[in-house]
């Protein structure tokens, strides 16, 4: 991995999941090309960026450092409960079924103290730029 390009200097910059475990097992499934998708509580990005189709993201591994940029490709907000099985794969996660989805993101949810089977979620695609 070598220093952040300047380019990239103003960019924003942030970490998959609540955790550096998790960060560096989601970023370990970006990196590989199984994740191409993730998900926000809408109140979570209502209070820090709410991501747009073409903007760029620097991805931080669990220690802080800047490994990967993806450009969004695709943002939509639905409901937990509306949440189809075609964007729950592109998320990569686990055994790629509905019931693993739905458990782990309930869980994480639950730990963000906003879940609710109805609740607003943000659904971003994205695409793999460059890995440093």
């Amino acid at each position: 991995m070598t220093d952040l390009p300047n380019i990239y200097a103003a960019v924003p910059r942030w970490a998959f999941g609540d955790n550096p475990g998790l960060a560096d097992e989601l970023l370990a499934l970006v990196l590989d090309g199984r994740k191409r998708a993730t998900c926000s509580s809408l109140v979570s990005c209502q209070a820090d960026v709410m991501p747009a189709v073409g903007d760029l993201s620097v991805i931080l591994d669990g220690g802080g450092r800047p490994t990967c940029v993806i450009r969004t490709t695709e943002v939509r907000i639905l409901a937990f409960d509306q949440v189809d099985e075609d964007f729950m794969r592109a998320e990569g996660e686990g055994d790629l079924s509905a019931q693993y989805w739905r458990e782990g993101h309930q869980t994480y949810f639950e730990r963000e103290g906003v879940f609710a089977p109805d609740m607003p979620l943000v659904c971003e695609r994205f695409e793999l730029v460059e890995v440093f």
